[in-house]
């Protein structure tokens, strides 16, 4: 996005708006004020001639400044209403753009990759030691091209509401379980232990794909933005008096307690620090709170700051409170299911 030149501050749409503002306000006192001003005068000279009042102000008078300071009011609301749409806007075009920046460079940087090991290939004998080492680096080439082109297809999936999978209300201790011995390989590097001292089944309405989809970009952030010699994450699960908890609470990295709020937008990335280290596409919690919204869920983060690890954590109310609750969640889950 272009930067305005520091010398054409006048032309900065905030001070614009805040002159607009200012004008409108300063109308609407002005006005006012004035006819004030008039009207004591003429009560003054009403008095002294003996003059009916009803001569000198109609009775409708009162209504019409009412009115206009209502209207000015109104304008100004939607003045401020615009502006920050606007803002909004260019908060997301922002967003956007480095966004597509980033995004390009993780689809240019190991297509690049994956050329000169093809041209080594070609151009050189090598040993099978060598081939082996290269081909490995290319599998995990062609496997951050396939997780990056996946997060499209996903945003483009949730946005959509379109999805071939399965909804079903099943126990989801026994989900995560399922979900973390398929993935096995995935998480190899990275201690992960199901906590349940409950020992309940936690049932609930869930579409399957979303789901595995919300577990994957959480454990993947846990291992990914981690710094320690062997990544731990705690996944437990918490029943209160009318909500159920998931809480993944990892040791890495941490999440600055000023950007807690910020980490689930789209294409929101924190910190560009660690951006330098690892990359990403600023999707994922984005995508993990879309799916929590869609169940009726809520997610949210919590952490001591930058350093300490951080704890995310699915908040799920209680659907047997309400059977009215249940069968909307039913009802939101079946309707974004694309039957082919």
């Amino acid at each position: 996005m272009q930067i305005l030149n520091p010398s054409r501050w006048y032309l900065h749409p905030v001070f614009i708006f805040a002159c607009s503002i200012f004008a409108l306000a300063t109308f609407l006192v002005l006005t006012v004020s004035l006819y004030m001003e008039i009207r004591s005068a003429l009560e003054v000279v009403i008095l002294r001639f003996h003059i009916d009042p009803q001569m000198i102000f109609p009775s409708k008078t009162g209504m019409t400044i009412l009115v206009l300071t209502l209207l000015i009011t109104v304008v100004l609301a939607g003045i401020l209403l615009a502006f920050i749409y606007y803002q909004k806007t260019v908060n997301l075009f922002r967003l956007q753009h480095n966004f597509i920046y980033n995004f390009t460079h993780e689809l240019k940087t190991p297509v690049t990759s994956l050329r000169l090991y093809l041209e080594t290939f070609i151009r050189h004998p090598l040993e099978p030691k060598e081939i082996k080492h290269y081909s490995e680096n290319m599998l995990e080439d062609i496997n951050r091209l396939t997780d990056n082109i996946n997060r499209i297809l996903n945003l483009a999936r949730i946005e959509s509401q379109n999805f071939d999978s399965e909804v079903t209300k099943d126990s989801l201790v026994e989900l995560v379980q399922n979900f973390i011995k398929k993935n096995d390989s995935i998480f190899r590097g990275c201690d992960i232990q199901i906590l349940n001292p409950s020992k309940a089944r936690f049932e609930f309405p869930v579409n399957l794909f979303l789901f595995e989809m919300l577990l994957m970009n959480i454990v993947s952030n846990a291992i990914k933005y981690n710094e320690s010699d062997r990544p731990v994450l705690k996944i437990a699960f918490k029943s209160h008096l009318q909500k159920v908890t998931m809480d993944f609470i990892d040791n890495g990295i941490g999440v600055d307690r000023q950007e807690a709020k910020k980490i689930f937008r789209k294409f929101y990335q924190s910190g560009r620090e660690n951006q330098q280290r690892v990359s990403g596409s600023g999707l994922g919690l984005y995508l993990v709170s879309s799916i929590a919204r869609i169940h009726g869920w809520r997610a949210s983060v919590y952490s001591e700051g930058k350093g300490c690890g951080a704890r995310f954590t699915i908040t799920i109310p209680r659907a047997g409170i309400t059977n009215v609750r249940e069968k909307n969640i039913w009802k939101r889950l079946k309707k974004s299911v694309f039957w082919s």
